[in-house]
Formats: structure tokens, sequence, C-alpha cells
């Protein structure tokens, strides 16, 4: 479990990341950054559904989760990008990504 500086921590270097690469306040950035450490740490424990802007500007509902219970066994080794939020789609039974800049809503 992370501690509240390694959380804190995390949450200044995502919001720094949003404003420094798709032009967002301060506010907004913080904002947004909460958001994605919310949903990451739901969707670690069960199926969740949230909400995201799509690359061509269309708003996407996704029900995901990250849970190892429910998520297929990974062959090989990942890539990484820290710019991206990685989920198991439980809908389509496949791993899908979107742009972290770009989540809207977790229900």
């Amino acid at each position: 479990m992370a501690t509240f500086k390694q959380t804190m921590k995390e949450i200044m270097s995502l919001a720094w990341q949003f404003v420094r690469r798709n032009g967002f306040t301060m506010s907004e950035a913080l904002k947004c950054a909460w958001a994605n450490i919310r949903l990451r740490a739901q969707l670690q424990k069960r199926i969740c559904k949230f909400y995201f802007q799509k690359v061509d500007g269309s708003l996407r509902e996704a029900y995901g989760t990250l849970k190892s219970e429910l998520v297929p066994e990974t062959k090989g080794e990942k890539k990484t990008n820290d710019t991206c939020q990685v989920y198991y789609d439980t809908e389509k039974s496949e791993w899908r990504c979107f742009k972290k800049a770009n989540l809207i809503k977790v229900a």
C-alpha cells in the first residue's frame, strides 16, 4: 500500500505532466490527476464504470478492471507508457487503453 507521501508525489507528477504536455491549468490538472489515481485504485479492486474522450473526440463509456482474478494471464513483457492507462475491458474481453488526460468521469 502506498503511503500518503508517495501518493501525493505521484499526483503532483501526473498533474505537472498534464500542464506541460496538454496545456491544462494547474487546477484542471490536479482534478484530472486525482480522478486517475482514484480510477486506478478502483480498477484494482473491482469492475468499474468510467468515461473518457476518445482521440476522435467522441465520448466512450467503459467497463474495465485490473483485478488479477478477473483478467487473463499476460504473456511476455508489457510495454509501459506513462501517458496511457491500461485496463481490461470486461465487455469486449480485451486489453484497452486511453490517454490519462482524456479521463472525464469515474462512476
